[in-house]
């Protein structure tokens, strides 16, 4: 490799959550690297993994540093690893342990998600709690800068932490373009027979987990059922922890037979998925962001979300937020957009016009623009 000129920076990233199966800071993670690396060909981007996968293009200024470690030991090998490569920035887009332990020369900037370990810890696994709780307090007093995915975020951190507003970036997440592509009927006829679903359902998209508020929304597909007795419930996603509560729900309410789990979907068919959904229904009790509903707004699935945390900024006026605690007005948001046809189509056209406010490319770059104002203040 040619000697680096003065100008040009080193950026190491760790870009591990952007491998393999995915869900939201994998996403995020994946679409700001990737997106990075199309705004800058000029500084040198060094790519941290733990495996061998190659997420993104290879090519002059992108050098993949894969650390064959176990789990404890990689991110004091990175540490090690960056402090002879003598990086100017490390950006941690996931994960606050290296900002934690890294050393006061060491530019950091980190991306805070959410708040959840700190403020609703009962809902968040308790070993991912005591990590963030002991990481992040150090992070942050370490962080040249922080990146946050919504001004909810951004609130929550100056109130928790009192860290200066000015050192604190907002850089939205987007969906990816691949849920606007249209869809031959086709593929989704194909897809829906593979899959074995139903005619006319109701979605839910997320890790099962008690933050995502899946029993609720249980609670609540009982009272549709009532209205509406030839629909069914389809959650897409993996199962997570504490998913005792959904087995619950589903033997006190007789539904084994209505209620149908997918597991994990990748991009390509959970663009089917929403296509072929009459309402995606997102009831989480806290969210950083929430990516899920901009991906059914672009694939043109009405939207039903919770009015907490940072949903009304991402849904504002494109989908109907109610309190995800209550059950009824859960059923009756759904049951307004299975009945109107004409609160359908208003929905789906805002949704539509709504996602064209998020870009992955506009948050990257100022992202980029960060580590440019770092170097610039050496």
């Amino acid at each position: 490799m040619c000697p680096l000129s003065d100008k040009i920076m080193k950026i190491a990233i760790d870009i591990r959550s952007a491998e393999k199966e995915k869900t939201g800071k994998g996403w995020y993670t994946f679409n700001i690297v990737k997106e990075l690396l199309k705004l800058d060909r000029e500084n040198q981007y060094f790519l941290y993994t733990a495996h061998k996968d190659k997420p993104f293009d290879s090519r002059q200024n992108v050098e993949y540093v894969c650390i064959d470690s176990s789990p404890s030991k990689w991110h004091f090998k990175v540490l090690k690893d960056l402090n002879q490569k003598e990086v100017d920035v490390f950006f941690a887009p996931s994960s606050y342990i290296i900002p934690a332990f890294a050393s006061k020369k060491l530019k950091v900037v980190l991306t805070i998600h959410d708040l959840v370990a700190f403020l609703f810890p009962s809902n968040h696994q308790t070993r991912a709690v005591i990590i963030e709780r002991l990481t992040l307090k150090q992070a942050i007093k370490k962080a040249a800068h922080v990146i946050t995915v919504s001004e909810n975020t951004k609130k929550d951190i100056i109130e928790k932490f009192t860290y200066p507003n000015e050192k604190i970036t907002v850089a939205k997440c987007s969906a990816s373009k691949t849920f606007l592509k249209p869809i031959p009927e086709k593929d989704l006829h194909d897809f829906k027979n593979k899959m074995k679903l139903p005619d006319k359902f109701i979605l839910g998209v997320s890790t099962i987990e008690p933050r995502k508020n899946f029993p609720n929304l249980i609670k609540s597909f009982v009272l549709i059922k009532k209205r509406h007795p030839d629909y069914k419930l389809v959650i897409a996603g993996k199962k997570g922890w504490k998913t005792k509560e959904v087995d619950k729900a589903l033997k006190e309410f007789n539904l084994h037979d209505d209620v149908i789990f997918t597991g994990y979907i990748k991009e390509n068919d959970l663009s089917k998925l929403y296509r072929l959904a009459d309402v995606f229904v997102f009831p989480s009790l806290y969210e950083g962001f929430g990516i899920p509903p901009l991906e059914a707004m672009s694939a043109g699935c009405p939207v039903v979300a919770s009015n907490i945390s940072a949903m009304p900024e991402v849904i504002g006026e494109a989908g109907l937020i109610v309190d995800p605690k209550n059950a009824y007005k859960l059923s009756d948001a759904i049951s307004s957009i299975i009945e109107n046809e004409h609160v359908r189509e208003m929905l789906i056209e805002r949704g539509l016009r709504q996602v064209e406010k998020f870009s992955w490319t506009d948050s990257a770059q100022k992202i980029l623009n960060i580590f440019m104002q770092l170097k610039n203040e050496n």
